[in-house]
């Protein structure tokens, strides 16, 4: 069967160090596993290639930068942005029906109709991914000027769609609310939270030793440098804890230097790592004992909308992790059996949290074990993939043929990266 996975957002290098790029990454990998010819549209690509997926034919339809430069002011520049993005899925809707297809995957981005275009013209099923409240974010974070456009994007991309996978419980409600506030049919939803490789991220060392720790464990948050991310509250914790460990942060961000310059102020001796790619994410873990997920407190419960991928992957790394009680991370982290949950934007109680695991290590990696048998068991992206396929006509498809229903094969002309 041929997949035509298409990724229209400019914000997502698919091949990039980015949460959103393991998961386009990873579900590509889950269709693979499935037997599928997988095709990648996308607007951004990135330069990290995994080996394992430098086979996967890509089309790459950039959008274009908006024109006028500085001298066509804000609104004029937003109007343009908005109307390339548009035009590079149509562009890229254009590329999947000449090329062909027997199913299409998109992951939904502001603007774009690709899945609706290519399901109606080739006669074959789709899946829409929602990992966010778009529309609402651009509104509130960014610039949106036709709202009225995206809103009806996001309804026609649903009402084609033979179903609509939300990262999250909140992120169905908002796909629900938003199409039927835009006058669209009733929504295929279901919720399909994240998941996580357990072949590329195994258990890490600790999970295996027994006795005393030889030196002070590695405590470690693993993620992007952003506001939402509560990193501060960790290192806050670290300089009052009352035993000892180590402190690795991986990943960068616009709060790199304010964390650095915060760490240094309470003398606290901080691994910062940068960006790194996720194929590197493992070695990383592979010495640590605790993972951190410090999210902080907030005012917008809709906003705690994220699944959270970081605690998927500690777990397959048999990590006991130590998360703050929002949102999704609850449904996430069983407390006192794979982890510990404390309340967001408190470093003293992270900081007891953290201290018990690294004063009891037997307790700590039994945590961890049963965090990494769960993640087998529940979290792996290959189970992810086959839950939002249940009982559609995707589901069970073999190599090689065709879902009923669909138009006639296709050709699929050779073509190299470009």
């Amino acid at each position: 069967m041929r997949l035509a996975y298409v990724c229209a957002d400019p914000g997502v290098p698919v091949f990039g160090t980015k949460g959103a790029s393991v998961h386009v990454q990873e579900i590509l990998r889950a269709w693979r596993a499935r037997g599928a010819e997988v095709r990648l549209y996308a607007t951004r690509i990135g330069d990290d290639v995994p080996a394992d997926l430098a086979d996967v034919p890509v089309a790459h339809v950039p959008v274009p930068p908006a024109p006028g430069g500085p001298a066509a002011g804000r609104r004029a520049r937003v109007v343009a942005r908005e109307r390339a993005q548009a035009e590079a899925a149509r562009r890229i809707a254009e590329r999947v029906v000449a090329d062909g297809a027997d199913a299409v995957h998109e992951r939904h981005s502001l603007f774009s109709t690709a899945l609706a275009e290519v399901t109606g013209r080739l006669r074959v099923p789709g899946i829409l991914e929602v990992n966010a409240p778009l529309i609402d974010e651009q509104r509130t974070h960014r610039d949106l000027v036709d709202e009225d456009a995206a809103r009806t994007a996001l309804r026609t991309q649903v009402g084609a769609a033979t179903r609509t996978a939300c990262v999250s419980a909140p992120v169905a409600r908002w796909v629900e609310r938003t199409v039927a506030a835009a006058g669209g049919p009733a929504a295929r939803v279901l919720v399909a939270p994240n998941g996580v490789n357990v072949d590329r991220v195994g258990p890490c060392a600790d999970s295996a030793a027994s006795g005393p720790d030889p030196v002070p464990p590695v405590v470690v948050f693993v993620g992007t440098l952003k506001p939402w991310h509560g990193v501060e509250h960790l290192l806050r914790a670290r300089s009052v804890a009352a035993t000892r460990w180590r402190t690795r942060v991986v990943g960068d961000g616009p709060q790199r230097a304010s964390l650095e310059a915060l760490a240094a102020q309470l003398g606290v001796e901080v691994e910062f790592t940068g960006a790194v790619v996720p194929a590197e994410v493992p070695r990383l873990l592979d010495d640590c004992a605790v993972a951190v997920a410090p999210y902080p407190a907030t005012q917008d419960a809709a906003g705690q909308y994220f699944s959270p991928l970081k605690i998927y992957e500690y777990a397959a790394a048999a990590l006991p992790v130590v998360a703050s009680r929002v949102g999704q991370v609850p449904a996430a982290v069983a407390d006192g059996l794979t982890g510990v949950l404390v309340e967001p934007s408190d470093p003293a109680a992270l900081a007891r949290a953290v201290d018990a695991l690294v004063g009891d290590p037997a307790r700590r990696r039994a945590m961890g074990r049963a965090a990494r048998r769960d993640a087998v068991a529940r979290r792996s992206w290959t189970a992810v993939l086959d839950g939002i396929l249940a009982g559609t006509e995707l589901d069970g498809v073999p190599a090689g043929t065709e879902p009923a229903g669909t138009g006639a094969r296709r050709p699929v002309p050779a073509g190299a990266r470009r």
